[in-house]
């Protein structure tokens, strides 16, 4: 375009310049970033997607958070996925974690992709080290393939994604060595130090801690053919504790005991029974229930406040619960991101904006009293 803008013709020296600058530039060595082994070659479709990343690279970088002097060399692992719907949820999501983290270097991201995500695990990576420079991260492929067969219809679409099932298969998708986590959604935002949440004991043998909700009707998670089944509706009848609604975009896990107790399968299980005989509506949320129902170590509800989506078909606006927040939870159909882009914010999405890094953050009106 500038020769066109200034209509001048190519100097013998012009051409020169080109030449040792092509040159220069194929001599240079392809450089990846290295995430396990993936193919060097292109096809139509990876042209495609290297074409979209300056949409997926669209993000402000972050701060950078350090530690304290007192901060010790313990390791805290949280867990999350990432793929180009949520993307901007789990940005802002690993932001909060680190802006309010008292040891910010301490923490260690497991950032689990699909395989088939239309952004490419280079450009996730990318992605990543761009907005984070210093973020010590690993990122892991989740195979769909392994899933997809156990996937049933749900009352929504977006919970039939196959990556909603990837905290099913935690055990075999982190390193062996990783033996405690802290599971979170990308819908969140933490305004807390997650050293507390970390510090939770999980006590008498527990594999799972998390808030529980006791005054919720249990029993609607479960469809009539479930209740009405008498062997499966005495499934917790054994249960040291009455169950009661959890929700999984918030948990506190012992992997040692999760592989231990080859949890994946007792999950999968009920999953091939949903197949056969429809015993619940709500994508990957039953499974747990049925699993780990009466036995988690109850967390404070501070630690999630969830539904601030609204419900699973309107997502209309919801207000918080009584008492102290740490985590704030988008659970549901509304997503604070696209209500505010869409000019149709609920009062609580303001409550998600400081976090957000993402470029058309610009265009909403921040509330400064709301920051935390």
């Amino acid at each position: 375009m500038g020769s066109t803008r200034f209509r001048r013709e190519p100097t013998n020296a012009d051409i020169f310049v080109g030449v040792v600058g092509i040159f220069l530039f194929l001599s240079l060595p392809f450089v990846v970033v290295g995430i396990r082994s993936f193919p060097t070659t292109t096809s139509t479709g990876d042209l495609l997607m290297s074409s979209q990343a300056d949409e997926f690279l669209g993000f402000t970088e972050a701060p950078e958070y350090r530690n304290g002097v007192e901060c010790s060399n313990n390791t805290i692992h949280v867990a999350m996925t990432l793929d180009s719907e949520y993307l901007r949820g789990s940005i802002a999501a690993i932001h909060s974690v680190l802006r309010h983290a008292s040891c910010p270097e301490n923490v260690y991201f497991h950032v689990i992709t699909a395989e088939f995500d239309p952004a490419s695990p280079r450009v996730l990576t990318r992605l990543i080290r761009s907005t984070f420079p210093s973020l010590t991260f690993k990122l892991y492929i989740f195979r769909e393939d392994t899933v997809l067969n156990l996937i049933s219809s749900s009352i929504r679409v977006a919970l039939e994604n196959p990556l909603n099932y990837a905290r099913n298969y935690l055990g075999e998708i982190l390193d062996p060595d990783v033996n405690r986590v802290i599971y979170l959604d990308s819908d969140v935002v933490l305004v807390d130090d997650i050293q507390k949440l970390w510090s939770i004991e999980l006590k008498n043998n527990r594999v799972i801690g998390a808030p529980e909700y006791c005054h919720a009707n249990f029993t609607k998670y479960f469809t009539d053919t479930f209740w009405s089944d008498p062997v499966m509706s005495r499934v917790f009848e054994s249960k040291p504790k009455r169950p009661c609604y959890f929700n999984t975009g918030v948990m506190v896990m012992d992997m040692g005991k999760f592989r231990k107790g080859n949890y994946r399968k007792k999950i999968e299980k009920w999953m091939e029974i949903q197949r056969k005989k429809r015993i619940y509506d709500l994508g990957s949320l039953p499974p747990f229930l049925l699993v780990f129902g009466g036995e988690i170590e109850p967390i404070d509800h501070r630690w999630n406040q969830h539904g601030l989506g609204g419900d699973n078909v309107k997502g209309s606006c919801r207000s918080l619960h009584s008492g102290p927040v740490s985590l704030l939870h988008w659970s549901g159909k509304g997503k604070p991101w696209v209500r505010l882009d869409e000019r149709r914010p609920c009062p609580l999405d303001y409550l998600w904006q400081p976090y957000d890094l993402h470029h058309l953050k610009s265009q909403h009106q921040p509330l400064d009293s709301f920051i935390f």
